[in-house]
């Protein structure tokens, strides 16, 4: 065997490894050997996720290096951990591996442009982690693997295996570790597997921006004239829903660098929201449902295997992760040019924000630093209603960086290459959440096919006389009384006291970084 495909490096000294497996063998493997797994009536392998079915981000810990960490964003979001504390949990990782029965070893590329990719190898000890992560990160060709050599950063996944909570800085049997001096990210205490998919997402936030390149928490779609959008909102606001557009081609769903050269995909596979999927509201996800797919955490019939995709007994977080090349038009490879429409994606609990409202640059600034939407009842432990909340950059939880970081390459990149900028609430329309009811998806999607038209460049608009964005007057095949949200309440006074209280929160929010913001850019935000 060669070195390069030897775990030896590790401390792994376990016989029984399967490298990079087959799909098919991976189905075989967890059919005899996972717990409860299943194959659904299209073809996809059903296998759950154990008692956490969402990330657990109070647990993530960066390893702090002195000299090389010293430029992260340390507090809620980065919690260091000391090198001496990350040995302990490595150790007991391997010594996991190496007492268990089988592993299993995948080997996958993140990062579309050949320059800029990292080779990561993935060691779990479950066939649906080695699945997900094949299915998640890049398949190199035979050739590719046959070179692969040693990766450029491990993910040694024993999650099955607790975190001893008598270590120092533990807070919990959980701890996703990421070590940027080794390469490693090592996880204990968690088999939900969007861990992996997010840890290498964090490894492209701390090293693309040193290269000059943006590291972006959002998806992408491309016109046939090669017009590149970005969608960028956290989860359940409709990144990958409306990424998924059938006249456009998908370049991905939610990880995405933007260089000198363009855009590429940090993936090589998508990780859907399955909680209400049809075939008739969102067919191109629905039908990449099939043989090779992931369904994690879902109900099923017992005796004809149809998942109900309406039931969140298990947890509103049902997800299915799939190739991107399952989707019919997505363009491989997966790169595309530099973007003409920049688009933010909020879910407004409060029902205040306008379903569409053109951006200044300064606006676009202060609303990315922001990164208002709502939390998604499921997609983090303990999170069951939906919550207000404000995310830096649409995604403080995957930023190794200070936010200022991202956003100004943000702003840089839009000016030099004359991209607009664009707010969508795809949240609560007519009353805040309770009351009112969540935007239509024909409207926002008809929203979107003007922007990518270009009907909205020009058209005629109304500032909110709160937030300040300029609120387009007429949008195709959209009525006129849903642009203006105060024409959407009932009871508009009702309307006039809730947009003040939500924009208090906004400058509350932004308080904490005024500090290294432009005049400009706090003068971007609401009025009060």
């Amino acid at each position: 065997m060669s070195d390069d495909f030897s775990l030896e490096y590790l401390g792994i000294e376990n016989g029984n490894i399967s490298r990079n497996l087959s799909r098919a063998k991976l189905y075989q493997e967890a059919i005899l050997h996972e717990e409860g797994a299943a194959i659904s009536n299209q073809g996809g392998l059903m296998l759950r996720s154990g008692e956490k079915t969402g990330r657990s981000p109070k647990d993530k810990r960066v390893v702090e290096i002195n000299g090389l960490t010293d430029d992260v964003w340390w507090g809620k979001v980065n919690i260091p951990l000391d090198p001496r504390n990350y040995e302990i949990n490595r150790e007991r990782a391997i010594d996991y591996f190496n007492a268990v029965k089988r592993l299993y070893v995948f080997d996958g590329f993140a990062g579309w442009a050949p320059e800029y990719r990292l080779k990561v190898r993935v060691i779990c000890t479950r066939p649906y982690h080695a699945l997900f992560m094949r299915n998640m990160l890049i398949r190199p060709s035979d050739e590719e693997l046959a070179g692969f050599g040693r990766p450029d950063f491990t993910i040694m996944n024993a999650g099955r295996f607790p975190a001893n909570r008598h270590t120092e800085q533990m807070s919990s049997k959980t701890s996703i570790d990421l070590n940027f001096e080794c390469n490693e990210l090592t996880i204990l205490g968690t088999e939900y597997a969007g861990e992996m998919k997010k840890g290498v997402f964090s490894v492209m936030h701390y090293l693309m921006p040193k290269q000059g390149v943006l590291s972006m928490h959002c998806s992408a779609n491309e016109g046939d004239e090669g017009d590149v959008s970005l969608f960028f909102g956290l989860s359940g606001t409709g990144k990958t829903t409306l990424s998924a557009d059938p006249n456009r081609h998908l370049i991905g769903d939610d990880e995405h660098c933007w260089s000198d050269d363009g855009v590429f995909n940090i993936e090589g596979g998508c990780y859907a929201k399955a909680i209400g999927l049809s075939a008739e509201k969102e067919p191109e996800i629905h039908n990449a449902i099939r043989f090779g797919s992931v369904l994690e955490n879902v109900v099923y019939d017992e005796r004809t295997h149809v998942v109900d995709f309406d039931d969140t007994s298990i947890t509103q977080n049902t997800r299915v992760a799939y190739p991107i090349d399952f989707i019919d038009n997505a363009k491989i490879p997966c790169v595309g040019g530099h973007p003409k429409n920049i688009i933010f994606l909020t879910y407004d609990a409060f029902g205040v924000l306008p379903p569409v409202s053109k951006l200044t640059s300064d606006q676009a600034m202060y609303h990315f630093i922001s990164g208002y939407t709502a939390k998604v009842a499921g997609t983090e432990m303990g999170v069951d209603e939906p919550q207000a909340t404000f995310s830096a950059c649409f995604g403080d939880a995957f930023l190794v960086l200070h936010p200022a970081r991202y956003a100004e390459m943000l702003a840089a990149k839009m000016e030099e290459h004359g991209a607009k900028a664009w707010l969508i609430n795809t949240g609560m329309t007519g009353g805040a959440y309770g009351t009112g009811h969540r935007m239509s998806l024909p409207h926002t999607r008809a929203i979107i096919d003007a922007i990518h038209a270009g009907h909205l460049d020009d058209v005629e608009t109304l500032e909110d006389p709160v937030f300040g964005m300029a609120i387009p007057k007429n949008v195709p095949r959209v009525p006129d009384e849903v642009l203006v949200p105060r024409e959407a309440w009932t009871d508009q006074h009702a309307y006039d006291v809730t947009a003040r209280k939500l924009a208090a929160l906004f400058n509350s929010n932004f308080e904490q970084y005024r500090q290294g913001s432009s005049e400009a850019i706090i003068a971007a935000g609401p009025r009060l």
